[in-house]
């Protein structure tokens, strides 16, 4: 069985693993969340390469054969420095969601919104402008939408949700794109919320695409039933209050661990 591990700086990352798993049941992974330092969003490219290396460095040691950085963020600043330190495969979830954007899109502006530092890294603009030459990207941070998901507060009818979504979604509205990538793990629990205020855009969790990347490196995984063990660097308890709701099946344990 394959042995993949996966960090992101939070519980986020969990809609990526929910997502590999569906493709590969068969499949051991290795969760690490850096709860310790979330967000990541707000920080520098520095700091958020620093701790990238850390956790990858931490799952390297327990035997990985492919490292998924399932935190836009990281992905966005770090993958060039993993990928220079690591002799394994490392897969981000900002180019195989660019190129989902792509084939969702009929030609027109393509939308991305994320936190901050995803944003500003400009690295969604650049992947999707690699798989579109020329292509018209609008970005827009969007921080308010991590804690609604977090909290539970997802449920499209409610007032408070959906006035949140609309003011950061308001410009892209009006600017006529037809495809929004969800440019942070933590944005599909609130694809309802964001349909709502877009209706007939195409709306591109970059969670399949990843799953279907690394589904190919392993198709012998695609069956049977694998182990899952979930590591965080703070108090495990904030994490599993919430983390089922983002993997979609209970999480029992998670080790305490310094990176």
């Amino acid at each position: 069985m394959a042995r993949i591990g996966i960090f992101d700086s939070g519980v986020g990352g969990l809609t990526v693993q929910r997502a590999i798993l569906a493709a590969l049941p068969g499949a051991d992974t290795l969760y690490l969340g850096d709860t310790a330092r979330v967000p990541y969003g707000t920080k520098s490219p520095e700091t958020v390469t620093q701790y990238s290396l850390r956790n990858a460095r931490f799952l390297r040691a327990l035997g990985i054969d492919l490292l998924v950085v399932a935190c836009n963020t990281a992905s966005a600043v770090a993958l060039p420095a993993l990928r220079e330190a690591l002799d394994l495969p490392v897969v981000g979830v900002v180019e195989p969601g660019a190129r989902a954007a792509v084939r969702a899109s009929a030609g027109g502006p393509i939308g991305v919104i994320g936190t901050p530092g995803t944003i500003a890294s400009g690295a969604y603009q650049a992947a999707i402008r690699v798989a579109r030459p020329g292509a018209d990207v609008r970005a827009r941070a969007a921080s308010l939408l991590v804690p609604l998901a977090e909290e539970g507060w997802t449920d499209p009818a409610d007032e408070l949700v959906r006035g949140v979504v609309r003011r950061y979604l308001a410009p892209l509205r009006g600017e006529g794109i037809d495809a929004l990538v969800l440019g942070c793990t933590h944005y599909p629990l609130l694809a309802g919320a964001i349909a709502a205020e877009l209706p007939g855009v195409p709306l591109v969790d970059s969670a399949a695409s990843v799953a279907a990347e690394v589904g190919a490196r392993f198709p012998g995984d695609a069956v049977g039933d694998g182990r899952h063990r979930f590591f965080v660097t703070d108090a495990p308890e904030r994490f599993l209050a919430v983390a089922g709701r983002f993997l979609g099946r209970p999480v029992e344990a998670a080790e305490h661990v310094d990176v």
